[in-house]
């Protein structure tokens, strides 16, 4: 039933996130920790995170903009190692609180409270008429990188950031699609370096069994969801799937946060 549910996550996450600003990553985390511990659950979020926006760069890559890019990604690229380097010691912290609720106890812990706060963060954004309005000259777009790929490495939400930034800079939408997706390819890939490894190589003895089945299974169906959202791109409203995306964070994010997924 697990495997169902993240494959069904992946699908839809992956397509939506062509077009909302918000990661697979942060959609994804809190489906794997339900079958896996948490610094494993985190590694395997962005093996499949950045296969996945892998093969959306091969759909949509060439109508990035290169000059965004460059002000924009190598801050980003910076900045995700230090937010990784943090996410790391959270992830040995100890538990912070413990409660019961609905008939079993439930624990409060760093790692989890700090992404699923951040998760309702940046959704809360996404919901604000004025975060909609705010209007970022072309000059702060390297502030934007800097911003939205620390909370990438520290947390994997770096979309709304990202979308900020890059949607007020002149951009087509298919440039602005295109060009968030290189740039979230560059963070994952630093933020890999710092955690990825690490994760991968202290607990690989402890991995579940099925795993990497998982693993496999999420990265086709988000490959599927990458393609399907692709085709869409020019029926579905950037805004009104933001909007939906956002909802749905908050629920998942507050869940998160209080020990409840």
């Amino acid at each position: 039933m697990e495997i169902i549910l993240i494959a069904a996550l992946a699908f839809l996450a992956s397509g939506l996130t062509l077009f909302s600003g918000f990661g697979l990553g942060t959609i994804l985390l809190p489906a794997f920790a339900l079958i896996m511990p948490a610094e494993v659950a985190v590694a395997a979020t962005a093996v499949v995170h950045l296969a996945n926006n892998l093969f959306k760069l091969a759909l949509v890559g060439r109508m990035a903009d290169r000059q965004a890019l460059v002000r924009f990604a190598v801050p980003a690229a910076l900045a995700a190692l230090i937010g990784a380097w943090l996410l790391v010691q959270l992830s040995s912290a100890s538990v912070i609180a413990r409660y019961d609720a609905f008939g079993s106890e439930h624990t409060v812990e760093a790692l989890p409270l700090v992404i699923g706060v951040l998760i309702v963060v940046f959704a809360l954004l996404e919901l604000s008429p004025a975060f909609a309005l705010l209007s970022f000259p072309a000059r702060f777009l390297p502030l934007g990188g800097i911003l939205s790929g620390f909370f990438g490495g520290l947390s994997g939400n770096q979309g709304a950031l990202r979308s900020a930034f890059l949607i007020k800079a002149g951009l087509t939408k298919e440039g602005f699609i295109a060009t968030g997706v290189v740039a979230a390819v560059i963070v994952d890939v630093s933020r890999l370096s710092v955690y990825g490894v690490s994760h991968f190589t202290e607990n690989f003895g402890v991995l579940p069994a099925n795993t990497w089945a998982v693993v496999g299974i999420a990265t086709v169906c988000a490959f599927l969801g990458a393609f399907v959202g692709a085709r869409l791109m020019h029926k579905v409203t950037l805004r009104a799937v933001q909007f939906v995306v956002a909802c749905a964070m908050i629920v998942l994010g507050s869940g998160l946060a209080a020990g409840l997924l």
